[in-house]
């Protein structure tokens, strides 16, 4: 029970609660009630000597009139003891306890010392004794203030109002704590429901403090891995009728082939057949590792120097068999440029892009390869004239199994995961890469590196 965030949030209030009210109480004690009783102490001595001093000064006046004009103070309990420590006047009824406690500093005052109670430890109250001369005969005289029961009811009605506080402080923390923990239980409730693989799952809230930002973020992941779950599932089931067509067509061949009498050309024919679909497969299950291998293992680079404009001419050339199939017109405009990257890695870059433009322009159509120098950095620039891509579909381009047009992949081929190899390896190389498109116009990559030395042509 006490791994409870509800129960630890009560109990850390009602901690704080009960030291603060421990605290105060020995501050306020020890500040204000020390002062208080100090300053009484000296009011009644103040009083008292003057009181005193008049009796003095009428030349041995009537002890009468003495005890009349002292016992005049307000509020104040009046007792007077001769030269051998009897008790000679009593104002008011006397508690037992106050004797025992003046009898002890009678001699003290008798000799001329001035008393204050609370001075010596376990002397409670305010009581304060004078030396006076009565008859030409030391004398004693103590007062104190009759307002310790007042006090007392003070203090006690001050203990209840701290225990009332207390009492309806916890009853507020507990629904206070209830209101504060609802939203993390909901949160804990949801996860376990994407444990199970609801993606759906959405919460509520208007609340704009860290916990209402952490169910927005909640929200935000869901949504994320919901459509990450929904290109998993659409990948394994290309990729399962990717595997499949292939399997299917060399198995057909190889039944032909071994049960068939063939003339030479047409099992050559077939032969061709089965190599071109086993390509297809190692192509696929290579793209695979390769993303397993940049996204989830230390891939260490290889870097060099190599001259980034020669690279690009041989990937062009490379790929001209498909490019010049459809009839179309590849531009490059490059400065000479020496990079310093790993060039393998930086191959495959220019390889998915030029294959998808090329995949993604009509017959006819034209792709433009730009090479310039950005600051401290060089500038790849690839645009074609194709299909282009939506603007809603943009953020989602570089995600693993993500297609934008599902039913025309089939067509080109691919498995929707060249772009996530590219991004993969383009920060790897700490560079930046961003796509602007429009549809029906073309789309143009920019792929940002660093680490390039200028070499001027001769």
């Amino acid at each position: 029970m006490i791994k409870s965030l509800y129960v630890r949030v009560v109990l850390t209030f009602l901690g704080a609660v009960i030291l603060s009210i421990f605290t105060a109480s020995l501050l306020i004690n020890h500040i204000y009630i020390g002062q208080i009783k100090k300053a009484l102490q000296d009011h009644m001595i103040s009083s008292g000597k003057m009181m005193i001093k008049a009796y003095e000064q009428a030349e041995g006046g009537d002890l009468d009139y003495l005890m009349t004009g002292v016992s005049a103070l307000p509020g104040y309990a009046v007792h007077m003891y001769d030269s051998k420590g009897k008790l000679l006047y009593v104002s008011s009824e006397v508690h037992q306890r106050q004797l025992e406690l003046e009898a002890v500093h009678v001699p003290e005052v008798l000799h001329g010392g001035v008393f204050r109670s609370g001075i010596n430890k376990g002397e409670g109250g305010m009581t304060v004794g004078l030396p006076l001369t009565v008859n030409g005969s030391p004398g004693a005289l103590f007062i104190t203030p009759e307002v310790n029961e007042l006090v007392s009811m003070i203090g006690g009605f001050l203990k209840t109002q701290l225990l009332f506080i207390l009492g309806f402080g916890s009853l507020f923390i507990l629904i206070a704590a209830r209101y504060i923990v609802q939203p993390l239980r909901r949160l804990t409730r949801a996860t376990r429901r994407m444990s199970k693989g609801d993606f759906s799952v959405s919460l509520s809230t208007k609340r704009g403090d860290e916990i209402g930002q952490l169910t927005q973020s909640f929200n935000v992941m869901a949504k994320e891995l919901g459509t990450l779950e929904e290109s998993r599932k659409r990948f394994v089931s290309d990729v399962s009728h990717e595997i499949q067509s292939p399997l299917t067509s060399i198995k057909g061949f190889t039944q032909a082939l071994k049960y068939k009498q063939l003339d030479e050309q047409t099992r050559m024919r077939l032969l061709d057949i089965i190599e071109a679909e086993s390509d297809r497969l190692s192509r696929l299950s290579g793209d695979l590792l390769q993303l397993s291998t940049l996204e989830y293992e230390h891939m260490q680079l290889s870097p060099g120097k190599f001259s980034l404009d020669e690279q690009l001419r041989q990937v062009v050339i490379a790929l001209e068999p498909q490019w010049s199939a459809k009839e179309m017109t590849v531009n490059l405009d490059v400065l000479p440029v020496i990079i310093e990257a790993d060039e393998d890695r930086l191959s495959q870059i220019w390889s998915n892009l030029l294959s998808n433009s090329i995949k993604h322009t009509n017959n006819g159509g034209t792709i433009d390869i730009k090479v310039s120098l950005s600051g401290e950095q060089v500038l790849v620039e690839i645009a074609d004239t194709g299909s282009g891509i939506p603007e809603e579909e943009l953020h989602h381009i570089f995600k693993p199994f993500y297609k934008v047009d599902k039913s025309r992949e089939r067509k080109v081929g691919g498995s929707g995961l060249g772009l996530s190899i590219v991004k993969r390896i383009v920060d790897l190389h700490k560079g930046q890469i961003e796509v602007a498109s429009t549809p029906g116009k073309g789309t143009t990559v920019s792929v940002q590196l660093p680490q390039f030395y200028y070499k001027p042509e001769l």
